[in-house]
C-alpha cells in the first residue's frame, strides 16, 4: 500500500482480480474518491468502479470515439471526460447516465484535461495546438490560446494556485496562468517528447516524463516550481517511453516517492530526493 499501512500479517496474497468494466482497453484512469476511481475506454465509456469490491458502478455513455483522458476535482462528484471526438464532457456521479455539460471547441484529439480544485473551471489541451479554459456550470469557453507545434500530452492543475502545468510534443513543459490563460513560464526543452506531468500536493515540485526507445530517453524530471524553477534530478532506468508519472501519497513512514510506468512493461517506485529505485 502507498500510504506504508498494513492490513494484514502472513504471507503475501494474490492480487485480486475483477470482472472487466469496459468491452475494449482502458485507456486511462484517475481517482476519484477514497474508495472510487474512474476509467475511460475505446469502447467509448466512462465507467466508475469501487477500489475495494472491483465493481462497475456506473457506466456514462455519449463519447462517439475512444476515451482519452478522465480526471475529476478532489471530493467532487463531478468527473470529466475528454476523447477522440474532439469534445469535453462533465458527468454527474448520482446524476443521469447523460452529461451533465459538454465542452465542444476543438479542432482535434482533446489530449489534456485539467479541473480546478473547486471544480469551477476546467483546462483543455488538445493536438491542435491549443489551451482552452471553460466554466464548468454554464459550459462557457472563457479563454483560448494557440502556440505553434504546442500539441499537448498532458495538463495538471497546482493545487492551490491559479496554475496549470502542461506537457506537449514540442519537449517543452509551461505553466500556464489560468486567470489570464497566458504562459507565465517555460522549463527548457528537453531532448524527448514530454508525454505526462504531476504536480506534487505542496505545490512544490512538477514531474514530467518523456518519450524514449531502446534505453535512449524514457527518463522522468523533477521540477522546482518556486522562484528558482531549475530542473533538479532526473530518474533514468525505463528502456522504452515512459507514459506516466505520479507523486505518491506520502505515509508517516515512507520518504517522499514517485512512480513511473514505461512502455518497457514496467512500473517503478523511485525515492524522489534520492533518485533511487524502490
Amino acid at each position: 500500500r502507498a500510504d506504508g499501512s498494513v492490513e494484514e500479517t502472513g504471507p503475501v496474497r494474490a492480487v485480486q482480480q475483477h470482472g472487466p468494466a469496459h468491452a475494449d482497453a482502458v485507456t486511462c484512469v484517475a481517482a476519484l474518491q477514497p474508495d472510487l476511481c474512474v476509467s475511460g475506454g475505446r469502447d467509448q465509456i466512462v465507467a466508475v468502479c469501487s477500489w475495494r469490491s472491483g465493481a462497475a458502478l456506473r457506466r456514462f455513455i455519449g463519447h462517439e470515439r475512444e476515451v482519452t483522458k478522465v480526471t475529476s476535482a478532489l471530493d467532487s462528484n463531478r468527473v470529466f471526460s475528454a476523447s477522440r471526438d474532439r469534445t469535453v464532457m462533465m458527468w454527474e456521479l448520482h446524476g443521469t447516465s447523460g452529461p451533465r455539460q459538454h465542452f465542444p471547441g476543438h479542432d482535434l484529439v482533446v489530449t489534456g484535461l485539467a479541473v480546478s480544485p473547486d471544480a469551477s473551471q476546467l483546462c483543455t489541451g488538445s493536438r491542435d495546438n491549443t489551451v482552452c479554459k471553460w466554466d464548468t456550470e454554464t459550459g462557457e469557453c472563457l479563454g483560448r490560446a494557440a502556440i505553434s507545434r504546442n500539441l499537448v500530452t498532458h495538463l495538471c492543475w497546482v493545487p492551490g494556485e491559479p496554475y496549470v502545468i502542461q506537457t506537449s510534443e514540442d519537449k517543452t513543459i509551461r505553466i500556464w496562468d489560468s486567470r489570464e490563460l497566458r504562459v507565465a513560464h517555460a522549463f527548457p526543452a528537453k531532448r524527448h517528447i514530454q508525454t505526462c506531468c504531476d504536480v506534487s500536493q505542496d505545490g512544490r515540485y512538477c514531474l514530467s516524463s518523456s518519450s524514449g526507445s531502446a534505453g535512449e530517453g524514457g527518463e522522468a524530471t523533477l521540477w522546482d516550481l518556486r522562484q528558482t524553477r531549475n530542473q533538479v534530478r532526473e530518474y533514468k532506468g525505463h528502456f522504452q517511453t515512459t507514459t506516466s508519472c505520479v507523486f505518491l501519497p506520502r505515509g508517516p513512514a515512507l520518504t517522499p516517492s514517485i512512480a513511473t510506468s514505461s512502455y518497457d512493461s514496467t512500473v517503478k517506485v523511485w525515492d524522489r530526493d534520492t533518485g533511487g529505485r524502490g
